[in-house]
Parts: C-alpha cells; structure tokens; sequence
C-alpha cells in the first residue's frame, strides 16, 4: 500500500481486532498512526503522550513516506516491552513491509507487542485463598 492510501474497512477491522487481542492479553493499552511524522521519534513521542493512560500504553507509528517504524511506550509499559521486544515486533513488521502490506505488518507487530508484554498477575499473599 503506498504512502497516502486508504485503509479499506477490512484492514481497519483487522487493526482494531488486533488491538483488542493485545490489550486483552498484555493488560496495556495500544495504539497505530500511520502518516508522516515530520520530526520523527519526536513527533511520535507527542503524539502517544496525547494518548489517555499514556503511562501504561504502546504507541506504534509508521511514516510510510519516511519509511520510519517508531514504537513508543509508556513508562508502566516499558517494564514490560523492552527495546529488544520492541525490535522484534519492528523486524517483524518490516518482513511485511517490504512488500507494500502496511497494515498486515502493523497487525502482525500489534499481535506480537502484545503476546511479548505478557506479565504475571500480581498475587497478594495477605488475602485469604
């Protein structure tokens, strides 16, 4: 998909279904962008920082033009989603990238933040079992 096309219904339904499996299964909140960036990371930055509870969300934006993946996290999820996992899911992207599938890429990245940010529930030993 080039740079400036539409998203067709499907697509967004597949982002959005994608979207609800990594927050039902990581316990953060995710968000895509797709568009340009004009400062880049830093652009990004502010625009996850726009995000409601931006402290336990994940930010993946794309810059098709500028052929950017930048994948932005909040502090609570950051302790979840290190820099190695976050490059995983940019190479993981890239694979579809590289042949014009823009939104299946962010899809497949969205699905494997989500299953990386997996984390224990907290027990606490103080309430009776």
């Amino acid at each position: 998909m080039a740079a400036g096309e539409q998203f067709s219904p499907k697509q967004v339904s597949d982002l959005e279904r994608a979207i609800d499996i990594a927050e039902k299964t990581s316990g953060l909140e995710f968000g895509a962008y797709v568009g340009s960036l004009p400062r880049g990371r830093v652009t990004a930055e502010a625009l996850h920082a726009a995000m409601p509870s931006s402290a336990n969300s994940v930010l993946v934006a794309v810059d098709p033009d500028a052929s950017t993946v930048d994948i932005v996290t909040g502090h609570i999820a950051r302790r979840w989603l290190d820099d190695s996992r976050c490059r995983l899911a940019v190479l993981t992207m890239g694979s579809r990238f590289s042949v014009g599938d823009i939104p299946a890429g962010i899809h497949d990245g969205i699905i494997l933040l989500g299953d990386q940010a997996v984390h224990p529930r907290s027990l606490f030993t103080d309430e009776p079992a």
